[in-house]
């Protein structure tokens, strides 16, 4: 297991998950800490949730994962899901933050991205890699990744909620740059 602290931001819908998320890479960009990995967010359209985006954090580039259009056969409850753009964009960001970045951000490890068995595996390696980890994880899922996220020692689940998501941020800053400035000198430059 890796020695680096990972962080498990846990929750119900809408309680806050990725805002708090947001806030903690906001943050550490500011800092000057190399945020890579993936953040999904809700896409609206006149105010109205109509799918799913998906970002990878050191590139910028982004692609629609869910909407209520597709046509796709895979669903997550009323959306079509794009498997090929959590694979493509996701699973790659993923994938090139363990080696590319300070800190490795996952957003979400839910329902939806689980059914991509090259999603599993990227989470498997980025929990291996020996570099602070954050990711958001379904709350009631009981996926057997999941599962073994939650059993992890080396994990520390954190739940948000609508009242504590803005001060959350602010307690997880200092345990991720306390891991980041332990790195060697070399690793730095």
């Amino acid at each position: 297991m890796s020695k680096k602290i990972k962080i498990g931001i846990t929750g119900l819908p809408g309680a806050g998950k990725t805002h708090a998320l947001r806030k903690v890479v906001e943050m550490l960009e500011v800092e000057g800490i190399r945020v890579g990995g993936m953040i999904t967010d809700a896409l609206k359209e006149e105010g109205k949730k109509v799918g799913f985006m998906v970002q990878d954090l050191l590139t910028k580039e982004e692609g629609v994962l869910a909407h209520l259009e597709s046509t796709s056969e895979v669903r997550f409850l009323e959306y079509g899901v794009n498997m090929d753009m959590l694979d493509n964009i996701g699973v790659k960001a993923i994938e090139n933050s363990i080696d590319q970045a300070d800190v490795i951000v996952i957003d979400e490890v839910g329902k939806l991205e689980v059914e991509s068995q090259n999603f599993v595996e990227a989470v498997k390696d980025a929990l291996e890699a020996d570099k602070p980890l954050l990711l958001t994880l379904h709350k009631k899922s009981r996926n057997p990744l999941l599962q073994d996220i939650r059993r992890r020692d080396d994990v520390r689940i954190l739940e948000v909620t609508p009242i504590n998501k803005n001060i959350l941020p602010y307690k997880i800053i200092p345990l991720i740059k306390e891991e980041v400035a332990m790195r060697p000198l070399h690793e730095l430059y």
